[in-house]
């Protein structure tokens, strides 16, 4: 609030109190913001600005607006607000919603993002369309498909001319606003979009400050100078009194605005340094100049005050009514007051601000706590009487409900139910407010605090969620074995999700402990759960040893207890080489699913997780995609949030085999997401792998290794499944990119050495076929022979998958003496990939039988497989695989147009798919989107790109690809 217009005392006056008036000093900012709009054209950017309260970063975000709509840019601002913190997506709702009420959606916004994005906008509640019930998603994960659909809105938003969204205070933004802040930083909005926040360094968390620190540029809002000090208080302003105010605000504009006013307050007022505890920050001599500013105004205007500063940032006369306890136009009559006051402001049509954070702070300070108490029931009261959601009326209810309320505890926890979905940690502040009106012999506690549990992990409060656990299970009767048993469950996934596997298994074991039955429904519940931690471990024998000591179905137990059982026996089988009996196993776990209703899924989604992997290890990945789907289904639609991440890497392994990679490629970006959201480690590593695969099939090298080493640093601890699976995608990765010596070092150490290996079956078998090739291709048939057998020893009848890449084994083995053996070793690989649906491999099958055909001069025979090869590459998106099959047909002298991968002009394979989507007109924010860069890699690229094919602009690459593609 830089304004310079004075009374006679020096003070700033009324008269120059407008909502923009002339900024003092700030040139290189205001410099830096003009920069920031001309160039935001090239893509999306983030411009913080940091400062102590008072430093004026409202008022220059006022400049930035102005200055956005001089340029014809779309500017739209929100602020957070320091008693609303709980309020789920409050400055991006007061950034947004009266935009959207306005003018309604872009016409690129489908039913789908507009489904989620009237879950949180206000202005979209009457237009949400019907979702299905497959859509319905109580995970709380929901919120990364609607951060994907608020960047989408900014997209359409910014088309046209370009949108700087403005969000102040951002250090109380509530979580999350702080996530969707962060999810549009890793994935900017197309389009030109400056984000401009604001932000107090010492009240800003850690995360915070670090995610805006890493993503923008910096901009340091400090204090004025002494001269233009001088200049914001005017020439009648006396030396003496001027360097006074400058001494006592330290060059602070809020401070300076504040110590003036008061110079125009009584001699006692000036002296009164008597102010609220809420405002120690802040110097004394500025508390005692707000209460000048607090203690001139009617005995009305101060109670109406009070009551807008309790009510809401931004407050409706009706509101402020009802807590003050006058009529409403007796409260018109003090806000005008307020208004002329400067205290209050206009803000959207019917309601008011208070002019600063601080002033807000000042008055609700300035009330005494009982009055506060009472003030908040009457606001709670009066939004009943509307009609408003709990939502709504929780943080009124919370600060006057009182202990035993159960009508006030009902609010709350309604609060936090409607919550959930998209904002997990907002409920769980309303859980815990809910349990602290309830008395602790509450019945419905335990249950409320498992529901707690379960949105503090959503909300990455792991830790606090597994104490949540641990509690209900204190406070459930030693005889109710069967929530005990839920509870312990719940518990010991917790403690997984925190890398504490065995405390989570000591839960478990001590709740068998106390069930006297072996075979009881209780206990074999605990004993599948422990059944499935030995099975991430990859201890098949101890998973097996338990299972034998089950039934596989009992009088008493309920469908889905049968379910379980059969769902975990197959891999401790397939793990011993007992394929049959797999199989068998398999195949009865299946018709026992498909039977299921979803309760009974829902009930034990991490059991069926397992069945899913065991699918896709043995070569059924067809089967284990539709099963993964309709898992990610129940587990969103019955809150399971901890499943996600998982299934979701699970469906993208699926995906990878069967040759669907731009499909792979999303299912894998979902669940690292998703992950990312929870902070959990191992959920996060499994994503890293299937985006390490799927990168290193399609030829992104570079991407690849990058997501390699990324999962390998995270699992470095542990020596679980996950973690050797991490190895194995590495080391693949270097084997594909051309570092073969590293990658086949690093498969061998992947295996350990084939001495009860960690990975599974299935990836052994590929580690086999990759190694027999390494060694053939180095001229080592003794070692190539070594993984041949090994492979032959893996492969089933029963698990084509395998019996495909062992007969491609077998090829590489004889390609060095006997190509045409190998040719014909080849195709019959091929066939039986093509038939269980591995197309990447039936393509790699298809290329060794193309290259083993052209070295005996079967030149026909060689261009016929290459060909099918090529189409099966293309179909997957395996550039790198299509690429080299071109080039080999090139060789056996097939024409073969618009060569897609490397070698194009020199260009390298990442080179290539630039230029490619230059030609195609997209931008370089748009590139870097759709090929999961940064924007400086794409400058990087284009650079080289212009040497390569000497030319000096996007023109120049659009001609030169036209071209190549003729030739």
């Amino acid at each position: 609030m830089h304004w310079r217009a004075s009374g006679p005392t020096g003070a700033p006056s009324a008269a120059g109190r407008q909502a923009n008036p002339p900024l003092v000093g700030r040139r290189e900012v205001l410099a830096e913001f003009g920069r920031l709009l001309d160039t935001i054209g090239d893509g999306s950017a983030l411009v913080g600005l940091f400062g102590e309260p008072g430093a004026g970063k409202t008022r220059l975000l006022a400049e930035l607006v102005a200055g956005a709509r001089s340029r014809g840019m779309v500017p739209l601002s929100g602020r957070a607000a320091e008693f609303e913190q709980e309020m789920p997506f409050g400055m991006v709702i007061d950034a947004l919603d009266d935009r959207l009420e306005e003018k309604g959606l872009p016409d690129g916004i489908d039913e789908g993002p507009a489904a989620l994005l009237a879950t949180i906008f206000p202005a979209l509640s009457g237009e949400k369309p019907v979702t299905s019930a497959g859509d319905t998603d109580l995970t709380g994960l929901a919120r990364y498909r609607l951060y994907r659909a608020v960047r989408q809105l900014l997209s359409e938003l910014a088309a046209e001319s370009g949108l700087v969204l403005i969000l102040d205070d951002v250090h109380w933004a509530d979580d999350s606003s702080v996530e969707l802040l962060d999810h549009l930083l890793r994935h900017p909005p197309h389009g030109p979009v400056l984000i401009a926040v604001a932000y107090r360094p010492a009240q800003a968390s850690a995360r915070l400050r670090a995610l805006i620190e890493s993503h923008g540029h910096q901009i340091t809002v400090g204090p004025l100078s002494e001269a233009e000090v001088a200049e914001f208080l005017g020439p009648d302003t006396s030396p003496e009194l001027r360097q006074r105010l400058y001494e006592d605000s330290g060059g602070n504009p809020f401070y300076l605005e504040a110590l003036a006013r008061m110079e125009q307050g009584p001699p006692d007022a000036r002296r009164s340094e008597a102010g609220s505890d809420d405002q120690d920050d802040l110097p004394a001599p500025v508390r005692a100049a707000l209460q000048t500013e607090l203690g001139g105004l009617s005995d009305n205007a101060l109670l109406v005050a009070q009551a807008g500063a309790a009510a809401a940032d931004e407050f409706e006369p009706a509101v402020a009514a009802a807590a003050a306890e006058k009529p409403e136009d007796v409260a018109l009559e003090a806000i005008s007051e307020l208004a002329a006051r400067d205290i209050v402001r206009p803000a959207t049509p019917g309601r008011f601000r208070f002019r600063h954070p601080l002033v807000r702070n000042a008055v609700y300070g300035s009330a005494a706590a009982g009055w506060r108490h009472a003030a908040h029931a009457r606001i709670a009261a009066h939004l009943t009487q509307l009609g408003a959601t709990a939502a709504v009326r929780a943080r009124h209810v919370e600060r006057s409900g009182a202990f035993g309320d159960e009508s006030a505890i009902a609010t709350l926890i309604d609060a936090a139910r409607a919550a959930a979905p998209q904002a997990p940690a907002t409920a769980a502040h309303w859980f815990k407010a809910g349990l602290r009106l309830m008395p602790t012999d509450h019945e419905a506690r335990p249950e409320l605090l498992l529901e707690l549990a379960t949105v503090q992990a959503v909300s990455g409060q792991i830790t606090s969620g597994r104490d949540m656990a641990r509690e209900a299970l204190r406070l459930l009767a030693p005889n109710d074995i069967s929530r005990r048993s839920r509870a312990a469950r719940v518990c010991a996934l917790m403690e997984r999700m925190l890398g504490r596997p065995h405390q989570g298994r000591t839960v478990l074991l001590d709740e068998l402990h106390r069930i006297s039955d072996p075979r009881s429904a209780a206990a074999v519940r605990l004993r599948l759960r422990l059944v499935a931690d030995s099975l991430i471990r990859s201890d098949f024998r101890a998973a097996n040893a338990v299972l034998e000591l089950m039934p596989d179905s009992a009088p008493e137990w309920e469908p889905g207890l049968e379910m379980a059982t059969a769902s975990l026996r197959p891999l401790p089988s397939l793990a011993a080489g007992r394929i049959a009996e797999a199989v068998r196993h398999i195949d009865r776990a299946d018709r026992l699913v498909a039977a299921a209703p979803d309760e009974h899924l829902a009930e034990w989604m991490d059991i069926i997780t397992w069945l899913c992997w065991t699918e896709t290890m043995m070569g059924r990945h067809q089967s284990a995609r539709r099963r993964f789907d309709r898992a990610i289904t129940v587990a969103r639609s019955t809150g399971q949030s901890y499943m996600v991440p998982h299934l979701m890497a699970g469906r993208a392994r699926a995906l990878v085999m069967l040759g669907r990679l731009a499909d792979a490629a999303i299912a894998a970006e979902e669940a690292a997401g998703v992950a990312r959201l929870l902070g959990t480690g191992q959920e996060l590593v499994m994503a890293l792998t299937q985006q390490c695969l799927v990168a290193s099939w399609t030829g992104d090298d570079e991407e690849a290794l990058r997501f390699g080493e990324q999962a390998m640093a995270m699992s470095a601890d542990t020596v679980e499944w996950w973690g050797a699976m991490a190895q194995y995608v590495h080391a693949l990765a270097l084997v594909n990119s051309g570092r073969v010596d590293e990658g086949a070092e690093a498969l061998v150490t992947a295996c350990n050495g084939f001495v009860r290996p960690k990975i599974d079956p299935a990836a052994l078998m590929a580690c086999c076929e990759v190694m027999a090739r390494i060694e053939a291709e180095r001229a080592r048939c003794d070692e190539a022979r070594v993984w041949v057998e090994r492979a032959a020893k893996l492969a089933h009848p029963n698990v084509p998958a395998g019996v495909g890449l062992a007969t491609l084994a077998r090829a590489h083995l004889q390609r060095p003496d006997d190509p045409a053996a190998a040719a014909e070793s080849a195709r019959e690989a091929a066939e039986v990939l093509e038939g269980a649906e591995l197309r990447v491999d039936a393509g790699r099958a298809r290329l060794t039988a193309g290259l083993a055909y052209a070295e005996v001069g079967e030149r026909e025979r060689a261009r016929e497989e290459l060909r099918a090869a090529s189409a099966l590459f293309e179909a997957c998106g395996a550039r790198a695989l299509q690429a080299q099959a071109i080039r080999e047909l090139r060789r056996q002298g097939v024409r073969v147009p618009g060569a897609t991968g490397r070698g194009a002009h020199g260009l390298s394979r990442r080179e290539y798919e630039v230029a490619a989507l230059v030609a195609e007109g997209h931008t370089n924010q748009q590139i870097a989107e759709k090929l999961f860069i940064s924007v400086r890699t794409v400058e990087t690229h284009l650079s080289r790109i212009f040497t390569k094919l000497s030319v000096t602009s996007r023109v120049g690459v659009v001609n030169a690809l036209a071209r190549l593609t003729e030739d």
